[in-house]
């Protein structure tokens, strides 16, 4: 995302339609008024950091029945166990959520990564002790540096950054000792825009051969999609050529350059997160979009990807509504890197917020929802923007809190006008939705799946390395408390008191305590997770088998090999496919392969192999494996999908289809689906096309009904799309019923 330095002009960046985003520098000099404007200040966080078996049995149900009935506390009914039957259900009661958790379902293992946050240069406030206690406190793996945009003008060896604003005491023996301190790892932005690859190298050398820092993850540059070879231009690049194509290029030098240093480092290219701006847009004297030029070119080679999201949204309701878009983006992303043969790639989210409400309860909200989308889609880093921002636009989010506009965690305290932020390091709301992720899983504890039947209520679910099951759950609802009733499948709690930990709105810390373990009170705008507890007997000493492998892939058919479940002997594997919440038995071996078959073509399955053991208890799942099947190899009809322009709002492609059979065609019909709800149909030429959810189906104009045998002529059409998330390609295509090969 770009800087913004003291006194200077903010620029403007684009990700799905162009939209300002601005970072003011935060510096020793900004005035820090203490003064309650529209909020109180909140209190510093007084907690010992997250805790998993919470004290206070009893005292923090009570209280939250007591909000969610609007009852005095006294009156709140403590006694219901874990598997209890529920009180009500959503069926009759409009404030009751269904909440469905199925453990047998791995969506990934948490990274000691998993949690983290950017540092910047221009923040005098970054090393300091307060902060580093406070970040350490919100249970932060990952701590990105040096800030952004002053990635591509930050000089490592002199500290400096031309046109930029460097604070004192942020030098990078500095952070290292903030790294060090927290407990956390760094991933360091080589500086590509004005930069070398010699300097990069430079730069691996002093912190891990001269220091042994072990510094593992490095960047090779920051957003560079922006230096204006689209037209937009907020990133520094002195190169002659900006093109897609130059930038992957100049990766592969840095790579070869920093890995003759360190052959054990990590190194990241830069990738746009389909669907938001510039993905699709082909410059003139480009073959392809950024990401269709770029991963070619560095698969295999960059040890992982990198992409940034900042979704739009005009108000809280819409902001807190692009988590579950996110997921689809991401599937997109990794459709890309597979077409190149990179579909094991890592990504990287090294920069996300929202651009509304920055610093109030919805942006909490948003922190722990996007954090957990991002994890269980495969993503081993979500690095939050920013520790410190500085003050911006001052607005009211719809609990009547006042919004400094500022994309921090911690407040720097700052004022525009008379309004000023509470003081410095103050946790902004965002700062406990962090931190709340840490009651619901740490690395090595497995994320499984989870839903809910209201789109007011998110809910997330980890399997801890422990054994015991946390819910995560999110009340996007200003106004109104919900009751969660948890159904579990795979997973069978003691009936003892679930721990208990909420983030309530307009609250300066975060409450423990025990409730019920199947009927859970969600107040207003809230985080809660409860953690259940299992019973004695029902889980195998069997550990997960290792992620599966994908060995070969046809139009019905996946072969998969996986490693061997430990602590016991399996008498069989099972692999199930995931659909929703709920788990299809494919098949069965008491082999560690199996080849699973009668699959749909051009369908997508996501995979889990579970272990049973001599008593017939299920182990904990593998982590997933996506299987694309392939559209079939013979058919008597071929169609190409192509998109030919995109915008990040919408984006136009075209279809062309041929008749590979013996016998002619008069009167086509082409039916497909799209893989992301989030796409629509809003015109077309040369065929008539009409969209039902997210089934299309097209049917010819007057003058193109016919299509000749053995491929004797092709009919071509084309339409514009709408997208609220990635645009997605088509996989399967039927011409007249019959499934055509795709190309």
């Amino acid at each position: 995302m770009p800087a913004r330095t003291p006194g200077a002009p903010a620029r403007s960046t684009s990700r799905r339609l162009p939209a300002t985003k601005v970072r003011t520098a935060v510096h020793a000099a900004e005035p820090h008024v203490r003064r309650t404007t529209g909020r109180p200040a909140r209190t510093l966080l007084r907690s010992r950091g997250p805790v998993r078996r919470a004290l206070a049995a009893g005292a923090l149900t009570a209280a939250l029945l007591a909000t969610a009935g609007r009852l005095p506390a006294a009156a709140a009914d403590t006694t219901a166990l874990a598997g209890a039957p529920a009180a009500s259900t959503a069926a009759d009661d409009p404030a009751a959520v269904d909440v469905t958790v199925n453990a047998g379902q791995g969506l990934g293992t948490i990274p000691d990564t998993a949690y983290g946050l950017n540092s910047a240069i221009w923040d005098a406030h970054m090393n300091t002790p307060d902060t580093q206690d406070l970040v350490k406190a919100a249970g932060i793996g990952m701590l990105r540096y040096p800030g952004g945009s002053y990635g591509d003008i930050y000089h490592w060896q002199t500290h400096t950054a031309p046109g930029g604003y460097v604070a004192p005491g942020t030098d990078f023996d500095s952070f290292m000792g903030t790294v060090q301190k927290v407990g956390a790892q760094p991933i360091l932005i080589a500086n590509y825009g004005s930069g070398t690859p010699e300097e990069a190298a430079g730069w691996v050398r002093y912190a891990n051969v001269t220091k042994k820092y072990g510094a593992k993850f490095w960047e090779v540059g920051n957003e560079l999609y922006g230096n204006g070879h689209y037209g937009s231009g907020w990133e520094t690049d002195e190169h002659a050529d900006r093109s897609p194509a130059a930038y992957a290029h100049g990766v592969l030098d840095y790579i070869s350059a920093m890995k003759a240093v360190d052959p054990t480092i990590k190194v990241g290219a830069v990738l746009t997160t389909p669907g938001n701006w510039p993905d699709g847009v082909v410059a003139d004297g480009d073959a392809a979009d950024w990401n269709h030029t770029v991963i070619p070119l560095v698969a295999g080679k960059a040890d992982f990807v990198i992409v940034h999201w900042y979704p739009g949204g005009s108000d809280a309701a819409g902001m807190l509504d692009t988590p579950a878009q996110l997921a689809g983006e991401l599937q997109q992303l990794r459709t890309e890197l597979d077409a190149a043969g990179a579909a094991d790639t890592p990504i990287a989210l090294t920069e996300t917020n929202s651009d509304v409400l920055m610093d109030t309860q919805p942006n909490a909200l948003f922190a722990a929802d996007t954090y957990l989308t991002a994890l269980a889609n495969g993503v081993f880093t979500v690095d939050w923007w920013d520790t410190h921002n500085g003050v911006g636009t001052i607005s009211t989010a719809p609990d009547g809190a006042t919004d400094y506009g500022d994309m921090g965690l911690l407040s720097s305290g700052g004022c525009t006008g008379s309004v000023c932020e509470p003081p410095v390091n103050t946790p902004f709301p965002p700062y406990y939705g962090i931190q709340m992720l840490s009651h619901a899983g740490r690395p090595g504890d497995q994320l499984v799946n989870a839903g809910t039947d209201s789109a007011l209520v998110s809910a997330h679910a980890v399997r801890q390395a422990d054994g015991d099951l946390s819910v995560l759950l999110i009340n996007k609802d200003p106004s109104a408390a919900h009751t969660a009733h948890l159904r579990l499948s795979g997973y069978t709690a003691d009936g003892s008191p679930a721990d208990v930990a909420v983030f309530r709105d307009r609250a300066s810390s975060v409450e423990t305590g025990t409730g019920d373990g199947s009927s859970q009170p969600l107040p207003p705008y809230s985080i809660t997770t409860v953690t259940l507890h299992p019973k004695s007997g029902t889980a195998s000493a069997l550990g997960a088998p290792r992620s599966p492998k994908v060995a070969s892939v046809t139009d019905t058919t996946a072969t998969l090999s996986w490693a061997p479940a430990t602590g016991g002997t399996p008498v069989r594997y099972e692999v199930y496919r995931q659909q929703g919440t709920t788990s299809e038995l494919l098949t069965g071996t008491g082999a560690t392969s199996a080849t699973v078959r009668n699959l749909t073509p051009g369908a997508t399955y996501t995979l889990n192999v579970l272990a049973r053991d001599a008593d017939g208890r299920l182990s904990r799942a593998s982590d997933p494996v996506t299987v694309r099947t392939t559209s079939p190899a013979e058919s008597t009809c071929r169609v190409a999908y192509r998109l030919t322009g995109g915008w990040g709002s919408g984006f136009n492609a075209e279809v062309t289809v041929t008749n590979t059979g013996p016998d002619p065609i008069d009167g086509w019909t082409l039916a497909y689906s799209f893989p992301d709800s989030g796409v629509s149909v809003t015109g077309y030429w040369n065929a008539q096309v009409s969209q039902s959810g997210r089934n299309v189906i097209a049917t010819p104009v007057s003058y193109n009904s016919e299509l000749a045998a053995h491929g004797g002529n092709s009919v071509s059409f084309g339409f514009t799309g709408a997208n609220s998330g990635a645009y997605a390609a088509p996989t399967v295509f039927t011409l007249n019923g019959t499934v055509c090969t795709t190309t």
